[in-house]
This record gives C-alpha cells, structure tokens and sequence, in this order.
C-alpha cells in the first residue's frame, strides 16, 4: 500500500512517521490466551497510571499536539490511545471485539499510539492519502455513527475517509470474515521505538492470527 501526505500534513507535522503493516491473516474470536495477555496489561496499567499523567505520555501528547495545530480540540475528540488508556485507567476494561481488533487495541495501549486497523479487501485503490477533514466532510466512525472529522488527520481511498486518530470509518472495518489487514500505526512523537513496535506487532499477528506475507514500511511526508 502507498501512503501520501498532503501539503498541510507535511507542513505541520513533518516529524511524522507512519509505520504499515500488510499482511494475509485469519481472524477469529478473541482467544482466552490473547485476552489473558490482554487483561494483564489493562492490570499493569491500571496500578501504575494516574489520569492527570495519560495525555502526558510521548505518543498521545504529540498526537494531540497535532489536533491543536490543525485546529482540533483533543480534549472533545480525544485520540484513540488516550480514550483507550482512560478508560483502563477508570477501571472500565476493553471490550472484546475480535482477534485483529484487540490486537491493535493492545499495541496502542501499550505504545501510546492510535493505530488504524483496516480490512484491506475494503479498501479502494492501492494508494491511500493523509490529509486534514474538511467541514461536513461525511465519515461513519465504527460504533458511533457521524464524527466531525473537520480539521482532523484522515486517511482516504478513492472513496473516502477510511480512519482518523480518533476512529476508523464503518466502511472498512475488520470482521471476523477479513484475511487481508492493512494497520497504520502513526507515530507523530515517539515513546515505544519504531523497531519495537513493528517486532511487537508483527509478533502479535503471527502468533494470534497466523499472519504471513507480511510487508511492513515506514512513511514519512
């Protein structure tokens, strides 16, 4: 998959780095033994994290730095490491979704970066763009129907916004059915180090989703 950037992204965040992972897989139900991992993680963030200290870690500060750059206010449209970090930090739990889905809600607890997870048969054409939402742009977020995107970070296919900081778009979602995954993991300041987080990952998605043919790239704008 090729990733562009659009003019205002380049300007305004140019230490951006965006990490893809492609890779066939098998999704399935969210093993016990996944889960396991999962729930220890949630436990050790929980003991150790205060509310006041989760926007001040690395990854969800620089991210949010970005939102105020291009005009968006984190704090109503907060990224999705830092809502997913919050409500462990609430003693509220993650949902269990599905094999592909807590896979990326594990890494982007513990790396503090929103990641995006799309089902890559969804997708429309082999190139996609990062560039700023615009007003009344339309995009149905996964689970909570219309998002204001506008002066959002947005990914696009010939179609359209297909994921944001915040939330991904409805329209390329990953179900069970999915076997093609495309994950965008969008490092706009650094906290887990990019080798890391792409052994990590990688690791994850071979050991729980039998992953194979896996293409991983590093784009900057």
């Amino acid at each position: 998959m090729e990733i562009g950037f659009e003019s205002v992204i380049s300007n305004v965040v140019p230490a951006l780095k965006v990490v893809s992972v492609e890779a066939d897989v098998e999704n399935s139900e969210t093993s016990d033994e996944l889960w396991a991992l999962i729930e220890r993680a949630v436990s050790d963030m929980g003991e150790i994290a205060e509310m006041a200290d989760i926007n001040k870690r690395p990854g969800i500060r620089a991210t949010r730095e970005a939102y105020k750059a291009l005009g968006k206010e984190p704090n109503r449209y907060r990224p999705s490491s830092e809502a997913l970090c919050r409500r462990v930090v609430k003693g509220m739990g993650l949902y269990r979704i599905n094999t592909l889905v807590d896979i990326i809600n594990l890494l982007s607890m513990q790396s503090g970066y929103s990641i995006g997870g799309f089902d890559r048969d969804k997708i429309c054409g082999d190139r996609i763009v990062l560039g700023v939402g615009r007003e009344n742009e339309p995009f149905e977020a996964i689970g909570r129907g219309n998002l204001n995107i506008t002066c959002m970070p947005v990914y696009r296919d010939n179609i359209g916004g297909i994921g944001t900081p915040t939330s991904d778009n409805e329209r390329t979602k990953l179900e069970l059915s999915s076997c093609r995954l495309l994950v965008c993991i969008n490092i706009y300041g650094e906290e887990m180090p990019v080798d890391d987080v792409i052994a990590l990952t990688v690791f994850l998605l071979e050991k729980y989703a039998k992953a194979s043919d896996i293409r991983v790239e590093i784009h900057k704008p």
